[in-house]
């Protein structure tokens, strides 16, 4: 798009005061995408269903710890979560996870052993490392070698990750290292996972190298990250990453947009260049506790543009007549996930017996992931004073969450019985202290095999509606890191509509 270079600064901010945008939905992309429009001076109200914003982001209160009950951590590649923290000044706040390798848990005939390093997504550099041999076998190790001698026939184009490993390295690479990396991290089998879009490059050094273990070996050569062990790549906010959210809503405040919780929209429509959005104040607790009946208060904004910043289904839902042409892009399938964090007070996990975290052969457990959370943070470790904390996570893609249909106490329970099964310790119920369930919708995740292409005919379809955008997990990726820098370009293209179309 050209600029009009002659237009002076003064014009440009006389046009964004009179732009007014409504943003739809709390998380963190709709926060970024208010705070873009908000610098350039134009009015910005955001409007969050909720009680708080934050989206997948959230804490709850355990024993006086204040502990991450959503997202605990950020992928730092790219580089784009850090240099919004530098822009908010939270980067003497942000920190890595202690020193310690994540463990596999259920695998048969071994039960758990520490998670082997030097691999990509679990494929390993060479099948015959000690840590990788004491997972897969001496029968696993010497299937595994046959790839390096395997001819390289149609090296390059398998898609699925699965299938590539199950093909070149055999099932027990797959099954065993692969699998629970892919269903941890992004709640998917292997072979679900778009190799170019979770591995970049692997196919291409496969083609060049001539076997899988070659590739992997050649790009941890290559980025220098041989030594890393996996996860790695991550890192968090002291105090957690609430932090961010806080930060995110005080920048609102001071560019003077307005953030508004506990408002639930009910309808869009367009006329001529006008989106008039229909919502409802929710009555807060203290109401509804005090009356049988509270009565619903109306909202009407008139908006210059709308950026909605949903889940995926409630997206959908407002855009029936605003964009029919969403109707036509597939919808991805999305798996519903719980996290059950819990407060104990147990000795014999101080040591941290399983490292950081535990991931789970799948089918062998009935929760697919564990994070020590006292072991992984040291921040969070100081403010337990003694006591340990661990999130349990349950569900995954096709599978429904274990815990689903249970009450509160019962889900606690399941989820320490499972942490004492993956951590190898005994818990009884005497050794938990306090619990918090957090469910939400997890988005699925842009490395899954025709995620590319849903997300961009469904962008395409909003696209084409003048003073519409929706960021979000659900069209960006999985993960801050892909929803920040998302959610910036889809808001500065729509300003840049508004104010120079």
């Amino acid at each position: 798009m050209t600029v009009d270079s002659s237009s002076e600064p003064a014009d440009l901010a006389a046009r964004a005061a009179e732009k007014h945008v409504v943003v739809i939905g709390g998380g963190v992309g709709g926060l970024i995408a208010a705070r873009e429009c908000a610098k350039v001076g134009m009015r910005v109200t955001l409007l969050e269903e909720a009680d708080a914003v934050g989206g997948a982001i959230r804490r709850a209160e355990l024993g006086g710890v204040v502990v991450d009950a959503g997202a605990e951590s950020f992928a730092t590649r790219g580089g784009h979560v850090r240099a919004l923290l530098q822009e908010l000044g939270l980067t003497d706040r942000i920190v890595a996870p202690e020193a310690g390798s994540a463990w596999l848990a259920g695998i048969p005939g071994v039960g758990a052993a520490p998670l082997p390093v030097g691999g990509i997504l679990g494929v390993p550099a060479n099948p015959f490392q000690d840590d990788v041999r004491r997972v897969i076998g001496w029968s696993g190790a010497w299937r595994a070698y046959l790839d390096r001698v395997r001819p390289p026939l149609t090296i390059g184009h398998q898609l699925s990750l699965g299938k590539l490993v199950a093909s070149r390295m055999g099932a027990k690479v797959r099954d065993r290292l692969v699998a629970p990396v892919t269903t941890g991290v992004y709640s998917a089998s292997p072979d679900d996972v778009d190799v170019d879009v979770a591995a970049p490059g692997l196919n291409a050094a496969l083609t060049r190298v001539g076997s899988l273990s070659g590739a992997v070996q050649a790009l941890r050569e290559g980025a220098a990250g041989a030594a890393k062990a996996p996860g790695a790549a991550v890192e968090g906010l002291t105090g957690g990453m609430g932090v961010l959210v806080d930060a995110l809503v005080e920048d609102l405040e001071r560019l003077g947009a307005e953030v508004r919780t506990g408002v639930r929209v009910r309808s869009l429509r367009r006329a001529a260049a006008t989106w008039t959005i229909d919502a409802e104040i929710e009555p807060d607790a203290e109401a509804e506790a005090a009356e049988d009946e509270v009565p619903t208060e109306g909202l009407s904004l008139d908006a210059d543009a709308v950026i909605v910043a949903t889940s995926e289904e409630a997206a959908r839902s407002l855009l029936i007549s605003g964009a029919p042409a969403l109707a036509d892009a597939a919808p991805s399938s999305s798996p519903e996930i719980e996290i059950v964090t819990l407060l104990l007070d147990a000795s014999g996990l101080s040591p941290a017996p399983r490292g950081t975290g535990v991931l789970t052969v799948p089918g062998s457990h009935i929760a697919k992931a564990l994070t020590h959370s006292t072991a992984k943070w040291g921040w969070l470790r100081d403010a337990a004073g003694g006591r340990e904390i661990v999130r349990v996570s349950f569900g995954a893609q096709g599978e429904p969450a274990a815990t689903a249909d249970l009450n509160d106490d019962d889900a606690a329970l399941l989820a320490l019985r499972e942490a004492s099964a993956l951590l190898g310790v005994p818990l009884a119920p005497a050794n938990l202290l306090a619990a918090h369930r957090a469910r939400y919708v997890q988005s699925q995740p842009a490395s899954i095999i025709g995620s590319g292409e849903r997300r961009a005919a469904a962008r395409a379809a909003v696209q084409a509606v003048p003073g519409l955008a929706v960021v979000g997990a659900w069209l960006a990726g999985t993960g801050l890191a892909q929803v920040i820098p998302d959610a910036k370009d889809e808001a500065d293209r729509l300003r840049r509509a508004l104010l120079w179309d």
